[in-house]
C-alpha cells in the first residue's frame, strides 16, 4: 500500500479490533491509551506517533508469517521495517527498541518487571527475558534507548479497560505530518 495514512487507518480501525494478546483493551485502544500517555506526559510528536504504532508490527501480518505460536514474532522489527518507508528514525527506532526496553527495565530497575502484566510477562520469556548487563550497556548506548524506554512505560501502562482517549483522528495530523512521504491525506 503506498498511503501510509490508508495503512495506518487500515491497520489500527480494521485489525486493531482484536483483543491485545491477552490484555482487556483491543490492540486499537492500546495504541491510543499509549499515545495519550506520551502526549499527556509533553513528549514530542515523533515519540507520540511511536507511542501510538509501536505495536503495527502485530497487526501487519495477522498471520504471523508462518511463525508458531508460542514463538517470538518479532513484532518490534517488523513494524519498525515498515514504518521506515514513511517515517523518520526518531519515530522508527523507539518502535524498533522498545523490546529491548523492557528487557532492559527488567534488568536495572528491579521494581519494573513486577508491574508487567501476565501477558507482557510471557513475551518476555520468548522475548530473551531480561538482559545481560553487557547487552544493557550495549542497549543502552543506541540513539533512541532513552525514547524506547519512556515507549516502553508508556506501554505497560495502555492496558486498562475503559480509558478515555483522544480518537485516532485526533492524531492522524501528526501522523501527516511526520511521514517523510509528505503525501498523507486523510480518508
Amino acid at each position: 500500500m503506498s498511503d501510509p495514512s490508508a495503512a495506518v487507518l487500515d491497520l489500527l480501525v480494521v485489525r486493531g479490533t482484536r483483543q491485545y494478546d491477552g490484555e482487556p483493551v483491543s490492540q486499537c485502544e492500546h495504541a491510543l491509551q499509549a499515545a495519550a500517555l506520551a502526549q499527556t506526559a509533553g513528549a514530542t510528536p515523533a515519540l507520540i506517533i511511536a507511542a501510538l504504532l509501536h505495536d503495527i508490527g502485530s497487526m501487519i501480518d495477522p498471520g504471523h508469517g508462518g511463525i508458531p505460536a508460542g514463538a517470538d514474532r518479532r513484532h518490534e522489527e517488523v513494524g519498525a521495517q515498515w514504518l521506515a518507508r514513511w517515517f523518520p528514525p526518531d519515530v522508527v527506532e523507539p518502535v524498533r527498541w522498545h523490546v529491548a526496553a523492557k528487557r532492559c527495565l527488567c534488568t536495572i530497575d528491579p521494581a519494573y518487571r513486577a508491574t508487567l502484566s501476565a501477558a507482557s510477562e510471557a513475551s518476555l520469556m520468548l522475548q530473551g527475558g531480561p538482559m545481560l548487563d553487557e547487552e544493557v550497556a550495549i542497549f543502552q548506548a543506541r540513539p533512541f534507548a532513552t525514547d524506547a524506554i519512556r515507549l516502553r512505560r508508556w506501554d505497560d501502562m495502555a492496558k486498562l479497560r475503559g480509558v478515555r482517549t483522544p480518537a485516532l483522528g485526533d492524531f492522524l495530523p501528526l501522523v501527516r505530518q511526520l511521514s517523510t512521504a509528505g503525501r498523507l491525506t486523510l480518508v
